[in-house]
């Protein structure tokens, strides 16, 4: 039988098939023997084929159908590892707030490299508007040009005060769609806010780390009422990349990809060549600071260093 993986839990599947049921499977020993070097060789939103035990209500998945797209990143305590968010995804919500918790540019250019790397496309949602100080929405008023300018689709919304919210249900109709960001940043409660019946826990932000309290625990695929799947995703501190070469990493920076032909040496890395059309655009302004701060700590391979906030 056929169906696509809603939830896992490490060892156990749930499987949503085409008739509407959900059989709880396990991953036939083999797939753990060939090499696959992510922590989970079966991710929600991965199409697979499974079999009932025998006399069980269980299955045991025996094929994973070849992805569409998927997101990664490094394992948090396994560096060399790997770990699949989520695959075949049509769109890839980034929450982004402000503060409470604060999100730097270093961890969204992390993510928006990764998505382009695996053919996903990104849009940011500026969440927790409602909450902001002056300064604080002038801030979001610069990311959100910043963003906006290279192509990226921006929305400022409220989760909670349901501002903006219709905007992100039009993109998510029909659509398989992901949720990833901080813990903290407002996933499960902007789920609520689009599917209310879901009522999914939430939690307040830590106001002594100013960090988000892990309220999802595993990624879930939930089915929407108004059509398509939303996929929510456990908070992410840290976003490693996984396989980047240095001289490919221009490539999934759009704005410096569609200058890079111009640099007077094919294989510049941008950095310290002469006739470089990037460091010519950044000291223009055609080029944000700090998305070429966030590249050259990608290229020198920084995994450390990334949540410093250049506006700070």
């Amino acid at each position: 039988m056929k169906g696509v993986v809603t939830k896992s839990t490490g060892s156990w599947y749930t499987v949503f098939t085409i008739e509407g049921a959900s059989i709880d499977c396990r991953l036939k020993g083999k797939f753990r023997l060939k090499g696959i070097k992510s922590t989970n060789p079966v991710a929600v939103g991965d199409h697979v084929n499974f079999e009932y035990e025998d006399g069980k209500e269980t299955g045991v998945i025996n094929q994973i159908f070849e992805r569409k797209n998927y997101i990664i990143r490094k394992s948090v305590k396994l560096s060399k590892q790997t770990h699949i968010i989520a695959s075949n995804i049509d769109i890839a919500f980034l929450l982004v707030t402000i503060n409470n918790p604060p999100t730097f540019t270093g961890f969204i250019d992390r993510f928006l490299a990764t998505a382009e790397a695996y053919n996903i496309k990104t849009v940011l949602l500026f969440n927790k508007l409602d909450i902001y100080t002056d300064d604080e929405l002038e801030k979001l008023a610069m990311l959100d040009a910043t963003y906006s300018e290279i192509g990226y689709k921006c929305i400022a919304i409220s989760a909670t005060k349901n501002i903006g919210i219709d905007k992100v249900k039009a993109l998510m109709k029909d659509k398989t769609t992901m949720f990833s960001g901080h813990s903290g940043v407002g996933k499960s409660t902007l789920i609520n806010a689009i599917e209310p019946n879901l009522n999914l826990k939430t939690k307040e932000v830590s106001k002594q780390h100013r960090q988000g309290m892990h309220t999802t625990t595993f990624a879930e695929m939930f089915q929407l009422s108004f059509g398509g799947f939303i996929i929510d995703t456990p908070g992410i501190k840290g976003f490693g990349v996984v396989d980047f070469k240095p001289e490919e990493i221009t490539d999934y920076f759009p704005e410096f990809f569609k200058l890079k032909s111009k640099c007077k040496y094919s294989n510049c890395l941008h950095i310290n060549e002469p006739n470089c059309a990037i460091k010519e655009a950044l000291e223009t302004g055609e080029i944000a600071y700090s998305r070429y701060n966030s590249y050259l700590q990608m290229v020198e391979g920084d995994e450390e260093h990334y949540r410093t906030d250049i506006y700070s």
